[in-house]
């Protein structure tokens, strides 16, 4: 039986959903530090040396506190707020990166992923060669490093979603976006849907894709992806679209690259989406990436 191609699941999500990272704190921290939410961040932070305890104020979905005593890499992929507790006065050495997913709440990726992953490095192969060049470039200033330190930050965060499309249960993964990319065979519809989204995609089609029948198709995406097919697929369409308005381009335009028949089918798909038009939804969005251009 022949071995099926491997196939890239990340891609084609994140070069329409960049991950845009910058450098926030490098060395050692001691006593409370606090990482609020309201400033419209996510978080990656890598424990070099030391120990750790996080907290989660008011938390849901999370445990109120954790402790971690080897080095681990500590993932908020929205906006979360925590609290570092090291100690007085030796504290425990890090690397952390602000984060945005582009898009924000609509970007199907950032949304898939638990509030926190957090993993013991040995447990994430791979990541030694790029830790080791990042940690190499925060320990000290030379030409170029803050650029390099912030493109270093984004390959760990694409390795770290590399791993956990092979290892959903490993990190509470809840249905969405990873943990349908994590069954090779939704996955190829998913990817498929996500290169050629104004395609007629029928049912019958998407499952062709995954090698399935329509029922054992739909059941199976409903279970790993938390919504049908039909309603993944607008949802996709609606999130590009609403990229597409950000850049400036024209609801006419999208509506005949997303596969809509006119203007005006496009936007009742972003009205029940979204809950306003496009041109009110246009009027108040801001592209958080922005924040880390400043």
């Amino acid at each position: 039986m022949q071995t099926p191609a491997p196939i890239d699941r990340l891609s084609g999500i994140l070069e329409r959903f960049r991950i845009k990272a910058q450098l926030h704190h490098s060395g050692a921290l001691c006593g409370l530090t606090h990482f609020d939410a309201g400033e419209g961040f996510g978080y990656l932070h890598v424990l070099r040396r030391g120990e750790l305890e996080v907290s989660h104020p008011s938390a849901r979905d999370v445990p109120p506190s954790l402790r971690f005593k080897e080095p681990t890499v500590l993932l908020y992929p929205a906006p979360f707020t925590h609290r570092f507790h090291n100690p007085p006065e030796e504290g425990a050495d890090f690397s952390c990166a602000r984060l945005v997913f582009e898009g924000g709440a609509i970007n199907p990726l950032a949304r898939s992923l638990p509030p926190l992953v957090a993993l013991p490095l040995a447990q994430v192969p791979g990541m030694d060669m790029a830790l080791q060049l990042l940690l190499s470039e925060t320990d000290q200033v030379r030409c170029g490093q803050r650029l390099l330190v912030d493109r270093l930050f984004e390959v760990v965060v694409i390795q770290l979603l590399r791993w956990l499309l092979d290892h959903p249960q490993h990190a509470g993964i809840r249905p969405g976006l990873v943990n349908g990319m994590s069954d090779a065979r939704l996955a190829r519809a998913l990817i498929a849907m996500h290169d050629a989204p104004g395609s007629a995609w029928t049912l019958e089609r998407m499952a062709e894709q995954a090698g399935m029948s329509r029922t054992a198709f739909a059941n199976t995406f409903r279970d790993l992806v938390g919504k049908t097919p039909a309603d993944y697929l607008t949802g996709w369409r609606v999130a590009l679209a609403q990229n597409g308005l950000r850049d400036g381009r024209s609801i006419k335009v999208l509506a005949e690259e997303l596969g809509y028949a006119n203007p005006s089918a496009l936007s009742r798909a972003f009205v029940g989406k979204v809950g306003v038009s496009p041109r009110e939804w246009l009027k108040v969005a801001v592209d958080p990436s922005e924040k880390l251009l400043v």
